[in-house]
């Protein structure tokens, strides 16, 4: 049992912690903006100038973040530690674009008496009932957010930390609510089954609503919630409804991975305003709140947003010596690794090197150029469970976003691949291939057997067939399809080489030994991390008289076998950009040309 006195006294922490001063940016972020907002006004500003622009709330804001070094004692939201905090605090929420919602008009400011008063960066429906010319609506855009698909579980450890140093530093009642909760039913609930959602007291309401309001139809936001609630309990998955301020349309894309810094609002807290909240407010925003209830889905109403890219999801932040000679160290321990890992094969453990560091740096026409998809052959299903598996672990222990599918008929025939518009939610319903940049995907072919496919097991295919090929997924929008740019690094692992899907190299796969399983010292798996991660984003150039080299040996080769087409020439191109890279060198140099052609023709003779 909770004993009361501690729950009365609990009241009164966080009641003290909400008036808070007005810079108390972590626990009273929305005292700063009121405090700015009235520092605005009181210079004679006119409140119809602040739509779409900031009033000077953000500059304090950055200087306590990136100056005096507060961003790490901002909380970073997750399924595990959204029980830990409390409403109207400051956190961070990480992860992909997954839709966007279009805009939402609200009561930006209005005139309490004589007083100009702000609600911007919350959900407060305390404002005069109706429109008035003491009103002032405002636009935000709204953005529905995941975890980043495939984000491994170690890129959060460091957050974790974060997160129980802040509670301890800047509120003890944090701490003192993750106890409660453990006794006592939270209303974030993210693992209640869809039946308890359905029969809840606010969704209840929500469907009473719903009728005045002319809404879709009942059974379409019981799918909806239904399908989100199994989503959360199976995943332990937290998604994140994002309110976006004064921003360029441009600079937010759909898959874009971000990190957006502001305001948390929760469930119960936005169930009780909205308990008189008058029918201007209804109507904007209720249709949200069936799609996505405030009890799964909290609302954060961002004041500060950073592009994030792989090297942010790094175990480490410490910024290693990017010297040729500690590049070269890394590299050879590295290799030494994946060598162990494929069975003390080198050949494909080089390849697997190359294809790690592989990304797609420009687009010509329709070709992704620096793309090298890798295809190991010589699997079958008992060698799958022991280099396949150990392969899997070891991508996953390296790089931050990791997929993995399980070809089979089966699966062609009933996976949802492609992202898919639904007119009548209003919803784009994602598909497997909605990944962010920098995402590798894993596909083992050795439980594909002789089927039949259905025409959406076809498709299947040829979506997959895209993607590696020209690094595009086709988004349907049921009117009309759109073909929307990526970049994932894709392994196959096959008997033979894939029928399905052509990879820019097949490699055949020959282990001479059962590769060890010990555990890596967690000083090499930051430096590895470190090391895929920045040198594949080096710069490359090839020098005039490294250039005529290429251009007589590529004419040779093609001399040589006229098979060859102009695809296979730029591959080799890719292979020399990436083994230069590999040794931290910006430039093509005899000697790494020679290793590509040697590369390539080892690579040869076991085609043969």
């Amino acid at each position: 049992m909770v004993d009361r006195r501690e729950i009365g006294i609990e009241r009164q922490r966080e009641n003290a912690a909400m008036v808070g001063l007005p810079y108390d940016f972590l626990v009273n972020p929305l005292g700063a903006v009121r405090s700015t907002f009235e520092k605005a006004i009181t210079s004679g500003s006119n409140p119809a100038s602040f739509d779409g622009k900031d009033w000077g709330a953000l500059e304090p804001f950055r200087h306590f973040l990136f100056d005096q070094n507060g961003l790490s004692k901002v909380p970073i939201l997750n399924a595990s530690s959204v029980r830990c905090v409390q409403t109207n605090t400051l956190v961070r929420f990480r992860g992909m674009i997954q839709d966007m919602l279009g805009n939402e008009f609200y009561v930006g400011a209005y005139k309490d008496g004589t007083t100009w008063k702000t609600t911007k960066y919350t959900d407060s429906f305390q404002c005069p009932t109706g429109v008035s010319p003491d009103m002032r609506i405002w636009e935000r855009r709204l953005l529905y957010c995941v975890p980043v698909p495939g984000q491994n579980s170690w890129t959060e450890s460091s957050s974790l930390g974060e997160i129980n140093h802040s509670a301890e530093g800047t509120s003890e009642t944090r701490q003192k609510r993750c106890r409660l909760d453990e006794n006592a039913v939270d209303h974030m609930d993210l693992h209640a089954p869809s039946d308890e959602l359905q029969n809840s007291s606010s969704t209840k309401k929500l469907k009473d609503e719903q009728l005045s309001l002319g809404l879709q139809s009942q059974n379409i936001s019981t799918a909806a919630t239904s399908s989100l609630s199994t989503l959360c309990a199976e995943r332990d998955f937290l998604p994140c409804l994002v309110k976006v301020y004064d921003t360029v349309e441009s600079e937010l894309k759909l898959n874009d991975v971000f990190e957006f810094i502001g305001v948390i609002t929760l469930g119960t807290e936005q169930k009780a305003e909205k308990d008189d909240h008058d029918e201007f407010s209804d109507g904007l925003s209720e249709d949200l709140s069936v799609q996505f209830p405030p009890d799964m889905v909290p609302r954060l109403h961002c004041v500060i947003h950073r592009k994030l890219a792989v090297h942010d999801f790094l175990r480490t932040s410490h910024v290693l010596e990017p010297t040729t000679h500690r590049i070269k160290e890394i590299r050879a321990t590295l290799l030494n690794h994946l060598t162990v890992t494929l069975g003390n094969d080198g050949l494909a453990a080089h390849f697997l090197l190359l294809h790690l560091l592989s990304k797609v740096h420009a687009r010509v026409d329709s070709m992704a150029v620096g793309k090298l998809s890798l295809n190991l052959t010589g699997f079958n299903r008992e060698s799958m469970s022991i280099f396949g598996n150990q392969l899997r672990l070891t991508v996953k222990s390296l790089l931050p976003f990791t997929e993995y599918i399980p070809l089979t008929v089966e699966y062609l025939n009933t996976a949802s691949l492609a992202p898919k518009k639904d007119y009548e939610i209003n919803r784009l319903v994602p598909g497997v291939l909605q990944l962010a940049e920098g995402t590798h995907l894993m596909i083992d072919e050795t439980q594909l057997e002789v089927g039949t496919l259905s025409s959406l097991g076809v498709e299947n295919a040829r979506l997959l067939k895209n993607l590696m090929e020209l690094q595009k997924v086709e988004y349907d929008f049921k009117y009309y399809k759109m073909d929307m740019a990526t970049d994932v690094q894709l392994l196959i692992l096959s008997e033979g080489k894939s029928n399905i899907l052509p990879a820019d190299l097949v490699v055949p796969f020959q282990p001479s030994s059962v590769g060890s399983s010990a555990i890596t010292d967690i000083d090499a798996l930051e430096a590895w991390g470190w090391y895929l991660s920045n040198v594949r984003s080096l710069p490359h150039s090839i020098g005039s008289e490294m250039q005529q080299v290429v251009e007589n040996d590529l004419v040779a080769v093609k001399q040589a076998d006229r098979s060859l087409g102009s695809q296979d020439l730029s591959r080799l191109l890719t292979i020399g950009r990436l083994v230069s890279a590999s040794y931290g060198e910006t430039s093509l140099s005899l000697e790494h040309w020679q290793m590509v052609k040697e590369l390539e023709r080892l690579r040869r003779e076991r085609l043969t």
